[in-house]
């Protein structure tokens, strides 16, 4: 068996593209730009990377990108006022805060003073609870809403499939249960303290691995046929001097590859997805705000 390459950056780019024509009709339709604000505290520079590459996706698609750059020591207060404004500001349609922030600063409280309209990121708690209770009308996280995508290019009905997510984070783990268990597969989720791990993964129709160890899923923990989404990306150092530094997923790709049905790479596969989904979450933030429609395409893209 030779598994099928799910590509992550085809389907981001179609899904940027419906966007963009999505976002032309809404500015036709409402004679407004879309806006959307990005918060970045300190300089990480993987941070800083991931922002520029938002903003500069956010402007191909006809948006307005807006980033809000602020020292590493602000204290926490001017940081709630920062989203305060952009809360109140009538040319922002998405707010995102980009994670981790400084130690000193509380990170759920941020999130949940980001106005819940404008959550594009889905953490906030109400968002949390509405996706938590099947409601359609949760923001939901980007991540995750990229890896349903593409999980649904290659299995389009997902009823009835077993799927194990290895990780419980609030960013990743549990909001891909919640997806998977909406779509009414029967979910296991697998973390830290699972025992006999590997005898649950065995059991698998879908594996969605979000665990942050490099390589670490193998094929011993795969049946046949299994289909993988892999949100890992870890940094290795470079296999040969002068090289440089490897990116790998969770899961062990090559050694994959001989027993899945389709996986995604690491890099091409779950990443690219990630912003195209910000930016997808704009529009209908946007479109409730206004008590309008997404176009048809957009939406059948977003399931």
């Amino acid at each position: 068996m030779v598994a099928k390459i799910i590509d992550g950056k085809a389907v981001a780019a179609s899904l940027r593209e419906e966007v963009g024509i999505a976002v032309e009709h809404l500015k036709q339709q409402t004679g407004n730009v879309l806006g959307l604000a990005v918060v970045l505290v300190g300089e990480d520079p993987a941070s800083q990377v991931y922002v520029r590459n938002k903003a500069k996706q956010t402007k191909e698609v006809g948006m307005e990108s807006f980033e809000i750059r602020l020292p590493a020591d602000i204290p926490e207060q001017k940081l709630l006022d920062e989203v305060e404004k952009l809360n109140h500001d009538t040319k922002v349609h998405g707010i995102l805060v980009q994670l981790p922030l400084p130690a000193h600063i509380d990170e759920t409280k941020v999130i949940n003073a980001i106005d819940v309209a404008k959550d594009v990121d889905g953490f906030h708690v109400i968002n949390s609870g509405k996706l938590a209770t099947g409601q359609g009308s949760a923001m939901i996280p980007c991540t995750p809403m990229g890896c349903m995508i593409l999980l649904r290019s290659v299995v389009p009905d997902l009823s009835g499939k077993h799927a194990v997510v290895l990780g419980r984070s609030n960013i990743v783990g549990k909001p891909m249960a919640q997806l998977l268990l909406n779509a009414s597969c029967t979910v296991t989720i697998c973390h830290s303290r699972t025992q006999n791990v590997q005898e649950i993964t065995r059991q698998a129709d879908i594996i969605v691995a979000a665990i942050g160890r490099p390589e670490m899923v193998t094929s011993e923990w795969m049946k046949p046929g299994v289909v993988i989404i892999d949100v890992g990306i870890n940094r290795l150092p470079p296999e040969h001097e002068g090289e440089k530094p490897r990116l790998v997923g969770d899961v062990a790709y090559a050694d994959a590859c001989g027993v899945a049905a389709a996986i995604t790479p690491v890099p091409g596969g779950v990443g690219p997805m990630t912003i195209a989904c910000l930016l997808a979450n704009t529009v209908k933030a946007y479109a409730a705000m206004q008590q309008t429609e997404i176009p048809e395409n957009l939406s059948k893209q977003l399931g």
